[in-house]
């Protein structure tokens, strides 16, 4: 199987049988989710999710949140990982918004990255999921999953990872992709133990070929 059959039949079945497929984090405007992915840096959405809730009722805007200190953020995320940083990250964050960006989240990657605390990573999920950009955000799992169904060849950085997903996935379906792969990675191509027997794309599945 050549990599150009691999992509079609993998994107093919998730067209099919995960049509829907979206973000686990929980949000309702654009400042919200640029938090939110910020606070899931090395850490689970779900409790990213239970701490959320609270510090949107505190900091509702970036004008409330910039106006506050990192102090006073630390004592609602302090459950998450690395909260000290987070803390100073989201006040700068919110801080850079309103004094260089009007307020608004920028649509530009270059741009965002701009923002404290939002890397490369952070900044492809923000333009993907709001803006519907073909940016392809490469976290742990779809740096697995990619490298495991064959879809990259011997990629050693997540950058690396991006292009060639970019380069050889349809622009349209480049921000759904992302959740493909995060979603499978999560639930079923888990880094420990991958599903193999449960999973429907082994029989194009470059280390479940390899492995048998």
């Amino acid at each position: 199987m050549n990599q150009k059959e691999r992509y079609e039949k993998i994107l093919r079945w998730f067209q099919e049988n995960r049509p829907v497929a979206e973000t686990e984090l929980h949000y309702d405007n654009p400042y919200q989710l640029l938090v939110a992915v910020i606070l899931s840096a090395q850490c689970t959405d779900k409790r990213v999710n239970m701490v959320t809730p609270a510090l949107f009722e505190a900091y509702p805007t970036a004008e409330v949140m910039a106006a506050s200190n990192p102090e006073s953020v630390y004592t609602y995320i302090k459950s998450v990982s690395y909260p000290n940083n987070k803390a100073k990250h989201l006040v700068g964050m919110a801080r850079m918004l309103i004094e260089t960006f009007h307020g608004e989240v920028p649509s530009d990657v270059k741009e965002l990255m701009k923002l404290p605390g939002v890397g490369r990573k952070t900044a492809n999920v923000i333009a993907s999921v709001v803006f519907n950009q073909p940016t392809m955000a490469v976290d742990t799992h779809v740096f697995r999953v990619s490298n495991r169904l064959g879809l990259t060849h011997n990629s050693k950085t997540p950058l690396e990872t991006e292009r060639e997903l970019e380069k050889n996935i349809p622009k349209e379906l480049i921000p759904i992709a992302h959740h493909w792969l995060i979603l499978h990675g999560r639930y079923t191509c888990l880094a420990r133990k991958p599903r193999c027997e449960n999973c429907e794309l082994s029989r194009w599945c470059a280390y479940f070929l390899q492995e048998r």
